[in-house]
């Protein structure tokens, strides 16, 4: 898992851009929007595609599951790990 938290973190490194952060300056446990990474709602969907094409799993157009999915490494990890089976 700490293999794949990883990938996640240069996927979003790269999708946005974020040349000022390395990988290990991004806190799994901690919020990837608002108080946390600092994301915004453009950079969700960004970030969406993004993780989409690396990864090939793709999130629903329910912003309440979304929300879930996307309020930290860690809850973005477990997603991906459970649709990849």
């Amino acid at each position: 898992m700490d293999e794949l938290k990883k990938e996640i973190k240069e996927v979003i490194i790269s999708t946005l851009q974020l040349e000022d952060i390395a990988p290990e300056n991004i806190i799994d446990s901690e919020p990837l929007f608002g108080d946390g990474l600092g994301l915004d709602s453009i950079d969700a969907l960004e970030l969406g595609v993004g993780l989409k094409k690396h990864f090939g799993v793709k999130f629903s157009s329910d912003s309440a599951e979304n929300k879930k999915h996307f309020a930290s490494i860690d809850a973005l990890a477990e997603y991906i790990s459970h649709m990849r089976g």
